[in-house]
């Protein structure tokens, strides 16, 4: 019993070290005249309007940046998750 506690344990920690090393990461994204700056927890911390848009272009136009920087960002992610050995057993 004690070692499923010891392994839970070390589980939690190696996802509070990877959820850091991740927080720390930074990626923009520019579509449609929208640069949008995210960080590794999908946190957005930035948005850049390169030109000036009406209301009704960035109602067309921020969705498909939005989703662009979140799959950008997936994708970085990932890769770091399995350079740094992902969590075992999940």
């Amino acid at each position: 019993m004690f070692e499923k506690l010891k392994q839970l344990k070390d589980l939690r920690d190696k996802a509070k070290t990877l959820q850091n090393a991740l927080g720390a990461e930074t990626i923009s994204a520019d579509k449609n005249g929208i640069k949008i700056t995210m960080d590794g927890n999908m946190n957005v911390s930035a948005v850049v309007l390169e030109k000036e848009m009406n209301k009704e272009e960035l109602e067309k136009k921020l969705p498909d940046a939005i989703n662009d920087v979140i799959k950008k960002t997936q994708r970085v992610m990932a890769e770091k998750m399995r350079a740094m050995g992902g969590l075992p057993g999940m």
